[in-house]
């Protein structure tokens, strides 16, 4: 998974990025982001974990783009940015309440009680969002009950029929909408069936225990990313490695897969391919020139 940035003339920012076949545009007008082979390999591990309810476990070296695949995966960009005020668009609602994945980064130093609280938290961004659209579904339906009930018991529009069972009918009708479109927030269920946890190598094995905790009530998937070795630490920890049904090592990228990405998206000199040693965080450093390149690692 690659991050690039590129400089657009006045032209190019007065109008939407387009889209392609090969990656996804972000809010950020100068952000692109690329999906690349081993990023659709991360995907299909996440999308097994979430089917079978199995814990699965991510590592790889620093900058091969691991959480910018996650939160890619997760679209938790759109996530995070729906509860400010300007980005509550109705498509934007639509595209995230459809979501089932969860995004979440372990704190550097935590209790348990406090890291179950921060899960919690992030869970209510995703479930708040499908409360949020029912909300909008069931009150569109109550206003069109109302306005029909109205219609058919006012005397005046229908002097004939405001006593008839019809008028009854719709106005029981409207009540009823109206005690359901009440419940939506205690009825929804939520929708998390994927939890993916980022920086994984933080959680001492109290915060592990906490984690197996909510995995085994809570009936999701889970995913933890880290580095390299944190497959060997938790063998130790037989109670919760037993539980991990699949291991993923992301790659970076090969030769081949970096020449791909020249071709298609970059204009950085030769060099950077050697010099990078397939770092995904190493080449949008010597590519642009500067750290700003690499935000969301």
């Amino acid at each position: 998974m690659t991050h690039q940035h590129q400089q657009k003339s006045p032209q190019q920012r007065s109008q939407h990025p387009p889209s392609n076949g090969t990656g996804t545009n972000s809010d950020r007008p100068t952000a692109i982001i690329v999906e690349t082979l081993e990023h659709r390999r991360f995907a299909e591990f996440c999308d097994a974990c979430k089917k079978y309810r199995y814990i699965g476990l991510c590592y790889g070296s620093p900058g091969v783009g691991k959480t910018l695949s996650a939160r890619h995966y997760a679209n938790w960009d759109n996530v995070q940015a729906y509860p400010n005020h300007q980005c509550q668009t109705k498509a934007l609602l639509k595209e995230i309440s459809k979501g089932c994945v969860v995004f979440c980064t372990s704190p550097v130093v935590s209790s348990p009680s406090h890291l179950e609280r921060d899960i919690g938290n992030t869970r209510s961004l995703l479930h708040n969002a499908a409360i949020d659209r029912a909300h909008r579904y069931e009150h569109a339906r109550l206003k069109r009950l109302l306005d029909r009930a109205e219609k058919l018991r006012d005397p005046q529009r229908n002097p004939a029929g405001y006593r008839s069972d019809e008028a009854v009918k719709a106005e029981d009708a409207f009540h009823e909408q109206r005690n359901r479109a009440m419940r939506v927030a205690s009825t929804l269920l939520d929708p998390t069936a994927l939890l993916v946890i980022d920086e994984a190598d933080r959680l001492k094995m109290a915060g592990l225990e906490q984690v197996r905790g909510i995995f085994d009530r809570g009936g999701v998937g889970l995913v933890l990313i880290g580095m390299p070795g944190i497959e060997k630490r938790l063998a130790r920890h037989p109670q919760f490695y037993s539980r991990i049904g699949f291991v993923h090592e992301f790659r970076s990228l090969g030769a081949k897969e970096v020449h791909e990405l020249l071709d298609q998206r970059w204009t950085p000199p030769p060099a950077c391919i050697d010099r990078s040693t397939g770092s995904t965080r190493k080449r949008s450093r010597l590519s642009s020139g500067s750290l700003a390149a690499t935000s969301g690692y």
